[in-house]
């Protein structure tokens, strides 16, 4: 049972040295909360993630966006949908536009650089953790001065990323537990959007908008 007043977390990265700083520092007293953050579950793959988040519902998820089996928006949509109060904030390396804007948009909390001193993320979770939101400077820079591009929906990111592993609109459908039909309406406004007509055209453009690892097996 959770104690009252306490933070408890998950941390998700595919480096266990990643997860055994960040867990370190939560969980130091006085480091983040007084009596730390109570790391309950580490995650090294984005289906790790949204289990643990589904298991724990914890107040804070730690999460790298560039995982094995699951990432990105993705992993932030399933997140929201079975704990919708725990704070997601990413860690990530990415510099592709498309991905940070994705991120944005979805709704997390926190978006901080791993390229930064991970002392602008310590300083900042107290007030996440309360409510507050973050975004790195950056990030910030970075899409003020981005040209406007297309928009895709949560959704439809989604649709990309289970398109590009291979699943065919029948298993989509029952991978999100919705009909064969509404995965084609989909995936039919997903490519008249971007002005494609085939899966190379589509994983292009996810290697372009840094969607996906282009050193990844899809």
């Amino acid at each position: 049972m959770k104690e009252r007043g306490k933070y408890y977390a998950v941390v998700a990265d595919d480096h266990a040295i990643v997860r055994s700083g960040l867990r370190g520092a939560l969980e130091t007293p006085g480091q983040i909360e007084a009596t730390g953050v109570e790391v309950v579950g580490e995650a090294e793959n984005g289906l790790e993630a949204i289990a643990m988040a589904r298991q724990h519902k914890p107040d804070l998820l730690l999460l790298d966006v560039q995982m094995p089996l699951a990432g990105g928006v993705e992993v932030v949509v399933e997140v929201r949908r079975w704990s919708p109060d725990t704070k997601i904030v990413v860690l990530t390396g990415v510099t592709a536009l498309g991905m940070i804007k994705a991120l944005v948009d979805s709704g997390i909390d926190g978006l901080f650089s791993k390229g930064d001193d991970n002392q602008e993320l310590y300083t900042r979770l107290p007030g996440i953790l309360r409510g507050q939101r973050h975004i790195a400077n950056r990030f910030v820079e970075a899409l003020r001065d981005e040209p406007e591009a297309v928009q895709l929906t949560a959704r439809e990111r989604q649709m990309l990323n289970m398109i590009l592993a291979g699943h065919a609109n029948k298993e989509i459908a029952e991978i999100l537990g919705i009909s064969a039909k509404t995965v084609d309406k989909h995936r039919t406004s997903m490519m008249q959007k971007l002005k494609v007509h085939s899966v190379p055209q589509l994983m292009a453009y996810a290697l372009r908008e840094g969607l996906v690892d282009p050193a990844s097996e899809l």
